[in-house]
């Protein structure tokens, strides 16, 4: 595999499988200095980790950073910072029973094709575990940021159809206060209180929903981001893809600029009462040209329905001879993955910005 690695100056790369021993994240090219600690990683990943409410899944993994490398006397050295999380509640025997059959939705028939070679438990480097050693290097970018005052909020907008009301952008800490406050990671609580009930009406029916998740970041500088394919939106929307279940990415607008017209897209410019250029409007999302122009970012991403269900299904096993799937009684799934991809949504957004904010020192003298 080639690909484990994420990010130009600010880069990461991950490790591990769902059921190994492990997982873990090196991170190269933090600048030296930034105050660090491990605590900070930890809360991190306690927002992302599973058991934590009846609406995600019940496996108990109380996910805790070692950090081996990099820091010193509390800040970062510049040098190469390993981070480790060890798995402590893998329970492979449910794979067992189902490792000769086709998934229906997941990775292991692709996997198979290319590599000839799949680990079956918990899905291996394909499982959302992987995204543990993410997080964790989100924290550290989140750091960076926050010495620069940028600010990040992700949250729930809609699952199952179910849509919250447009959010106040105006204030991204108290939006976040309100996110952090629901049980779905919504900030709408009307909204929060229906999405509840139609996660429970899956799960009574063995099935699974999905979910749109949006973010805005605050206090951005105007410059991020580089023509031509180093586009912000670009490497927003290549971080966000990689992420597993996601299906679509838009920023601003995004496609229902397909049904606007120009006079109605157009962010018309202006100057605020400091005398700064800006605009009236902000459909284009924060960027213009693939750059930042100093406005919030906003974006949003889909995430398709949780593949693993405890509806029967059907699927081949590895000899193509047509067979029924049913899930091995106390198998644990996320019923909607998209309520614990809230944290993931934000250090893949960190990652992205603290790579292009070093990036950007490089733009002109």
């Amino acid at each position: 595999m080639a690909s484990n690695f994420f990010g130009q100056l600010f880069r990461i790369t991950t490790f591990g499988e769902s059921h190994g021993s492990a997982i873990g994240v090196v991170i190269d090219g933090c600048p030296a200095g930034l105050p660090l600690t491990k605590e900070e990683i930890d809360e991190e990943l306690t927002r992302r980790q599973p058991g934590g409410s009846p609406y995600t899944s019940p496996r108990a993994e109380k996910d805790e950073a070692q950090i081996l490398s990099g820091i010193f006397q509390g800040k970062t050295t510049g040098a190469p910072i390993a981070i480790v999380i060890w798995n402590k509640d893998a329970d492979s025997s449910k794979y067992e029973p189902i490792k000769n059959l086709l998934r229906p939705g997941h990775a292991n028939f692709t996997y198979l094709q290319k590599y000839g070679i799949f680990d079956y438990r918990g899905g291996g480097r394909s499982s959302a575990r992987e995204t543990a050693a993410r997080v964790a290097a989100g924290a550290v970018a989140k750091k960076l940021l926050a010495h620069f005052e940028v600010e990040i909020c992700a949250f729930v907008a809609e699952i199952g159809g179910i849509a919250m009301a447009e959010p106040n952008l105006d204030s991204l800490p108290k939006l976040r206060k309100k996110m952090l406050a629901s049980p779905v990671f919504c900030p709408d609580a009307k909204a929060a209180d229906k999405m509840m009930k139609k996660i429970e009406e899956a799960k009574l029916e063995g099935d699974s929903l999905g979910g749109i998740l949006q973010c805005a970041v605050s206090h951005l500088p105007v410059g991020l981001g580089d023509p031509v394919y180093g586009k912000l939106e670009a490497n927003l929307a290549s971080a966000m893809l990689s992420l597993p279940a996601t299906k679509g990415f838009e920023i601003g607008s995004g496609f229902a600029a397909a049904r606007m017209k120009g006079s109605e897209h157009n962010d018309t410019f202006d100057v605020d009462e400091k005398g700064n250029i800006t605009t009236t409007t902000n459909y284009a999302g924060g960027t213009l040209g693939g750059i930042s122009t100093g406005l919030p970012l906003i974006f949003r991403v889909a995430f398709k329905p949780t593949s693993s269900i405890q509806k029967p299904q059907k699927t081949v096993n590895l000899k193509g001879e047509k067979k029924p799937f049913k899930l091995p009684e106390g198998s644990r799934h996320d019923p909607c993955v998209a309520i614990r991809a809230v944290p993931i949504i934000e250090a893949m957004t960190a990652l992205v910005l603290a790579d292009a904010l070093l990036l950007n020192r490089c733009a002109k003298l």
